[in-house]
């Protein structure tokens, strides 16, 4: 057996021989369990959600825009897509009310986005020229020693969204950064992408942003939807 997974409690090693049967992959998921302090309900949750495909998958300008090894640590810190189902939102809920949620279970967000996230505000405001800006979600990141602007859109992305990120990464810098800290981070979560479109709205950008898709709602296979029961049915069965 890998020593990564070897090193993990015989609880977590019986749910990885169950469930990956690639030990590359197996690695993986011990690794980030080891580095994350996954609980066993947290490394099954994410093995079902093919942790190891999203993880370093955004799209972004990292590599241009921040040092080694800061640009690849940033990289992996990054998901595409994120899943926010334990919300519980449909998939129609606008900008505000996803934002507000995350912030009411901040913990399971944290989560989701991964160690080193240390939470600092949400509509978090800077003065700019006499003018209040607010940023959707301000994070500090521990290992990259920086701060990381969200900004939650509800809808597709836009190639205006980077500019104004752009822009408000700018402000941070100026305002809030510390002499030892890195250049700040921006996130865009949108519900939908298209890659060329982010390749072209990065490409000259000076500030290192990425772009990540998330769902509200996890997607069911079409072949499992016909297995499961309706409302109608369960409502039938309790009536019984």
């Amino acid at each position: 057996m890998p020593q990564p997974v070897a090193q993990l409690p015989w609880s977590y090693q019986r749910l990885l021989i169950s469930k990956v049967k690639d030990i590359d992959i197996a690695i993986i998921y011990a690794n980030a369990s080891h580095k994350n302090g996954w609980s066993r309900d947290t490394l099954e949750v994410n093995i079902n959600r093919s942790y190891h495909l999203r993880l370093g998958n955004a799209d972004h300008n990292f590599e241009v825009t921040l040092p080694k090894p800061q640009s690849d640590l940033a990289v992996e810190s990054m998901k595409d897509p994120y899943h926010f189902d334990f919300l519980g939102l449909e998939d129609d809920a606008q900008e505000r009310e996803i934002e507000q949620a995350l912030t009411q279970k901040i913990t399971d967000f944290m989560l989701e986005l991964g160690k080193g996230f240390a939470f600092v505000g949400r509509q978090y405001k800077l003065e700019i020229n006499e003018a209040d800006y607010f940023l959707d979600l301000l994070f500090y990141h521990l290992h990259l020693r920086c701060y990381v602007v969200i900004e939650l859109k509800a809808g597709k992305f836009k190639p205006e969204y980077a500019g104004k990120l752009n822009f408000y990464l700018s402000a941070v810098d100026s305002q809030l950064k510390h002499p030892t800290d890195s250049a700040s981070i921006g996130i865009i979560l949108c519900r939908m992408k298209d890659k060329i479109e982010v390749e072209y709205a990065l490409r000259d950008m000076n500030k290192p942003i990425g772009v990540s898709a998330f769902e509200l709602s996890e997607i069911i296979p079409e072949g499992l939807k016909m297995q499961l029961p309706t409302i109608e049915e369960m409502e039938n069965s309790l009536i019984d």
